[in-house]
């Protein structure tokens, strides 16, 4: 299948990356583990042999590879058998990195980039609170303007990377009463005042350190905002489709690995007067877990391939991470159940990954959440346009249609009268189809439709033929948001009263 994927430099890459972690990692992890940390300076070692910012600008120190090389990094470190390790990187390299990325202002793409590429810098991305997940908009965290700085207090909570990590992309409410609208994000440095942390200790990825992380006043300047203030939900919708990418192939070379290892015991392990994997049960055991590795790793490099090509399917993502991180608790399962009474065993690898695999289906959005984002997608609207991105961080960005439009003009008096009954939006809203747009004017009480193409608070990208179906009830504004059928420029306060405009 590589050949189908995978260029000769792809595999010079893996050659020299997996050299490089059998001889300076491998040899180390059972430490690590012990230890619960990694050294740093493993990271920076790696970032001299230039395995960090694989597809970041050269300008910051990256390479500007395409996707595949981080294909690659993802599935190398997740065939160590150590979620603790892998996870410190591609929360650094995945997961917090590209918001600065896209993001960022210049001044912090300069000061805060080149570290993580070098690996001189860890970092992290504070989303979850004590009482706020998934819910990503709910969260209590709060920043106050006060001059040139925000003054922020609150906390959150299973932070991978809060510990020894250098600074964290945190998410807060600059705007309590706005809702969704009123998060934003902030770089806050682990070393300003009125930051601590709680080590937390975990079933598995002992190898990394994860944190509750409470601000009592810290002063944050406000040349930390990363982008505008109020656009941290939209920037979160779209930056966790990349974290959940990057997790599925890791997760497959994972699987794979689990039964090469389960394969050479099956040879090694006598029962009866014969290997093991002579017995049918657990040959067959062995045929059903080699085949659905085998279709999900086909799966995996689907997605990837179309997020390489600028096709970000955030329907096929989320089943992609749905069912990679299901089956990697499966095929822990069985593997070990394979060991007998040496499965239980910490010096047998599959006790380890037994503990480290279980966390997948919670992390960066539990099964529940992929569930419920693919019901909106294959439920609530049937029909469904990918969306697309090209880089790190890339946002998502809505895709025309090519399902035949009615005339917007024989919808108009529809329109008008949904939106005359709806709640004022105080604001401007324009919808942009391309060649044509609406103006929803509710600035000076009723909102009044028109099809003028005059410069709104609020634009939303949007084809027609799914504007239609947002008219007829037929396709949820949120859900839409989240699969990338809507693009949003402008004030999300007004975005986010769509859903009263047309329920």
């Amino acid at each position: 299948m590589n050949q189908y994927y995978f260029t000769e430099e792809h595999e010079m890459f893996r050659e020299s990356l997996r050299s490089f972690l059998d001889k300076e990692v491998a040899p180390n992890i059972d430490k690590w583990e012990e230890e619960r940390k990694t050294p740093k300076e493993i990271w920076k070692k790696m970032g001299d042999m230039g395995f960090l910012g694989l597809s970041y600008p050269e300008k910051y120190g990256g390479s500007e590879l395409d996707f595949f090389y981080d294909v690659v990094f993802n599935e190398e470190i997740c065939r160590l058998n150590s979620g603790g390790f892998s996870i410190t990187q591609q929360v650094t390299q995945y997961m917090s990195g590209p918001y600065i990325l896209k993001f960022g202002s210049e001044k912090l793409k300069q000061k805060y980039l080149p570290g993580i590429i070098s690996g001189d810098q860890v970092c992290s991305i504070g989303i979850t609170e004590p009482g706020a997940g998934s819910d990503a908009q709910n969260i209590q965290t709060k920043a106050v303007r006060d001059g040139d700085h925000y003054i922020v207090n609150g906390s959150k909570t299973f932070i991978t990377n809060g510990v020894y990590g250098d600074f964290i992309v945190t998410v807060v409410k600059t705007d309590p009463d706005a809702g969704a609208a009123g998060v934003s994000l902030l770089v806050i440095e682990q070393s300003m005042e009125g930051v601590s942390t709680n080590k937390l200790k975990k079933l598995g990825w002992h190898s990394s350190d994860t944190a509750e992380i409470s601000f009592d006043n810290v002063r944050v300047p406000v040349e930390n905002l990363v982008g505008e203030e109020g656009r941290g939900f939209y920037y979160l919708m779209n930056g966790l489709q990349l974290e959940r990418l990057c997790a599925v192939p890791g997760a497959v070379s994972a699987c794979e690995r689990a039964i090469e290892l389960s394969l050479q015991y099956m040879s090694e392990r006598q029962a009866f007067g014969r290997p093991i994997n002579k017995f049918q049960v657990l040959r067959h055991r062995i045929a059903q877990l080699a085949s659905e590795v085998e279709a999900m790793k086909a799966f995996s490099y689907q997605c990837c391939k179309m997020y390489a090509d600028g096709i970000y399917d955030v329907k096929l993502c989320s089943m992609a991470k749905l069912l990679v991180t299901e089956l990697s608790e499966k095929v822990a399962t069985q593997c070990l159940q394979l060991y007998g009474g040496y499965g239980f065993m910490e010096e047998y690898p599959m006790a380890r990954m037994y503990r480290d695999v279980r966390v997948g289906t919670i992390g960066g959005g539990s099964s529940e959440i992929m569930r419920e984002i693919i019901a909106k997608i294959v439920i609530d609207d049937v029909s469904y346009d990918s969306a697309g991105s090209k880089s790190a961080g890339t946002v998502s960005r809505a895709q025309s249609s090519s399902a035949p439009a009615q005339d917007l003009s024989e919808m108009l008096s529809t329109i008008s009268v949904k939106a005359a009954e709806a709640p004022s939006l105080g604001s401007t809203l324009k919808f942009d189809f391309g060649d044509r747009q609406l103006f929803i004017d509710g600035s000076e009480g009723t909102n009044k439709v028109s099809e003028v193409n005059d410069p709104a608070q609020c634009t939303v990208t949007i084809s027609e033929s799914d504007f239609q179906k947002l008219v007829a009830g037929q396709l949820n504004p949120m859900g839409a948001v989240m699969s990338g059928k809507i693009k949003i420029d402008g004030d999300m306060g007004v975005a986010m009263k769509l859903q009263s405009l047309f329920s």
